[in-house]
This record gives C-alpha cells, sequence and structure tokens, in this order.
C-alpha cells in the first residue's frame, strides 16, 4: 500500500506542475500536501499511521493539486456541474473546504486516542470538531494574509468568486466535514485502531 500512495502522491503532483492555471496559485494550494507529505514521512516509523488516515490524507492531497492546477474557481468537472445544475458559482472549493474539516477530524481523533489525550469519547467528538473549525478559520485568515501582502495576485488562491459569504461558508463546509466524518467513520477507524 505504501508504494501504490506514493505513487498516486508524485504522479499527481508531478501533473498538477505542469502548466497550471496560475503558478503562484499552485505553490499555494499544493504547499500543504507537501508539507503533509514531509510530516508523515518524517513520522511514518515512529508513528505510523492506521490506513484509512494514510487513505483520507491523500484524497485530501489530490483535492489540493486539482485545485492548484486548475485554480479552485476554474476546474473543469465543476465547471460542467454548475452548467447542469445551473449554479451561479463553480463549487470545487466547497469539496476542498469539506475535506478540510472531514480529513483532519480523523488525523485528530486517531492522534488523540492513540496518545489518550482525551478518553471520554463525547469530550474528545467536541475537541476535534472545535479544533476542525479552528483550523479553517486559521486557513481563512491565512488567506486573508496571502491576499493583503500579494494584492491582486491572490485572487485566484481566495476563489470568493463574488461570493460574499464565502467565508463563512467554507468553515460551515469544514465544519460539517467534521461532524460527517465523526459520525461515518469512528466505528470503522476504531477497528482498525485496535487491531
Amino acid at each position: 500500500m505504501k508504494y501504490l500512495w506514493l505513487l498516486i502522491f508524485i504522479t499527481i503532483f508531478i501533473w498538477s506542475g505542469i502548466n497550471p492555471k496560475d503558478q503562484f496559485t499552485w505553490a499555494l494550494e499544493v504547499f500543504p500536501a507537501i508539507l503533509g507529505f514531509l510530516i508523515l514521512a518524517y513520522t511514518y516509523k515512529s508513528f505510523r499511521l492506521t490506513p484509512l488516515t494514510y487513505t483520507l490524507i491523500l484524497i485530501h492531497s489530490v483535492i489540493l493539486m486539482v485545485g492548484g492546477h486548475y485554480t479552485y474557481a476554474e476546474v473543469p468537472l465543476f465547471d460542467t456541474i454548475k452548467e447542469l445544475l445551473n449554479q451561479s458559482r463553480n463549487n470545487y472549493d466547497k469539496v476542498g473546504h469539506f475535506a478540510q474539516g472531514f480529513i483532519p477530524a480523523i488525523i485528530a481523533r486517531e492522534i488523540l486516542i492513540r496518545k489518550n489525550i482525551i478518553i471520554f469519547p463525547k469530550w474528545r467528538n467536541f475537541f476535534i470538531i472545535c479544533f476542525c473549525l479552528a483550523f479553517s478559520a486559521f486557513y481563512e485568515l491565512i488567506e486573508w494574509w496571502v491576499a493583503l501582502l500579494s494584492g491582486t495576485d491572490a485572487t485566484a488562491f481566495l476563489g470568493t468568486q463574488g461570493y460574499i459569504w464565502d467565508t463563512q461558508s467554507d468553515m460551515g463546509f469544514a465544519l460539517l466535514g467534521s461532524i460527517v466524518a465523526l459520525l461515518t467513520l469512528s466505528k470503522y477507524h476504531d477497528k482498525q485502531l485496535y487491531k
């Protein structure tokens, strides 16, 4: 599984870097995937994660790299969906923000359980949801800081597409993602954790 994971990650990373829509946006969007890859490589022997968690991290990395290649506002499949459903915007970024809550929820859950940090499940779930929402809010602050520092270069990175509630809906999707992850994957995650 390790080699398949690496093959998928490296292949999509290389593809995403070939003639991306905007080089600056590509670098900003792909950076978290590269950072995550480096952390996983560093911790692989000392703190190996469950197959579920590694799979989810790969999915999130792919979402980031696809968004980096096209920009989140111009992913072709979601342009087609926009036209078919008569939507006013390309909603690929909402997939990304849902994943921004969904995947970190399982990562945080795994760390909290394995390190025995919060033993009561209800408090643990509350903390995970709060963590994911805080992480999403912090990411929105990073987007704001990048926009302030780079000016018009950050338009594709922000991807608001003229939607005034974009920041709030991004955080809402991450919140929803964290809740859905805990509701749908906790039992399956437990089986992998206790093997």
